[in-house]
């Protein structure tokens, strides 16, 4: 199937299906500078997707906020396209159809038909999220809203309680 054809719904339905990592204990590998751990996922409702999940992370002294964790679909000839990726709050996103700067905040890109169509990177759309502001958590959010089991996540701490707050 072309990446070309792909509309906005079968987007939806392979983020939607139930997904099951095969490989939690993956080991991290280390590249120039970042830290990388990948993921072998499939769907687990028959429908037989393959997926990849990552979680990358700059380990260079200061750039903790550069990170990614996304998820890919391994299409049925092999190519793989970015269904949706978390971000850090390293870089000022631009979104280059709507032409709006997301400005130095942690975000979440989608991949859509209009990008596609657009020949635009698929997952070249994001929007600010304040749901995550470490690495641990971007993966916490993808696990959870891409419908993943089979990893164990922790969230992050976001929303902090004062001590005379009800």
């Amino acid at each position: 199937m072309p990446f070309e054809s792909l509309t906005d719904d079968k987007l939806a339905d392979l983020l939607n299906c139930p997904k099951k990592v095969l490989n939690p204990q993956a080991k991290c590998k280390n590249k120039d500078g970042h830290e990388q751990i990948n993921f072998k996922v499939i769907s687990t409702d028959g429908s037989d997707y393959k997926f990849e999940v990552y979680k990358r992370q700059n380990k260079r002294e200061g750039m903790e906020d550069d990170f990614s964790c996304g998820i890919s679909w391994i299409a049925p000839n092999g190519e793989t396209l970015t269904l949706k990726r978390y971000n850090g709050c390293n870089h000022n996103h631009s979104n280059q159809i709507e032409k709006t700067q997301l400005g130095y905040n942690c975000h979440i890109h989608y991949a859509s038909e209009k990008y596609i169509r657009n020949n635009k990177k698929a997952e070249g759309f994001a929007s600010i999220t304040d749901r995550y502001n470490i690495v641990n958590g971007a993966l916490h959010c993808l696990v959870t809203d891409c419908k993943i089991t089979g990893l164990n996540t922790t969230p992050d701490e976001t929303q902090q309680i004062g001590l005379f707050d009800q």
